[in-house]
């Protein structure tokens, strides 16, 4: 988004990871939102915006491995996956 300061940007990115339209998806992703974008870096950030674009039934689809993930989102995913396991 042009004009958002980076603040802006983690808070909003934070907020949208925490509501989602499942619940399922605001367990998984909130957690590693908080935990992990402040560290990111600009591609990485770009790239979770981007994930933030998908609609939750096909995130859970490539988490859970029940359809292929997408080449650009399968290092993120699996990111998400092992940080979620891992809680």
């Amino acid at each position: 988004m042009t004009g958002e300061t980076a603040e802006a940007r983690l808070k909003r990115m934070r907020m949208r990871s925490w509501r989602r339209g499942t619940k399922e998806m605001d367990i998984v992703l909130g957690p590693f939102a908080d935990a992990r974008l402040a560290a990111m870096d600009a591609a990485g950030l770009a790239l979770y915006d981007r994930l933030l674009e998908e609609n939750d039934q096909d995130l859970m689809a490539w988490l859970l491995g029940q359809v292929p993930t997408p080449d650009w989102a399968a290092g993120l995913l699996a990111e998400i996956a092992a940080f979620a396991r891992a809680r």
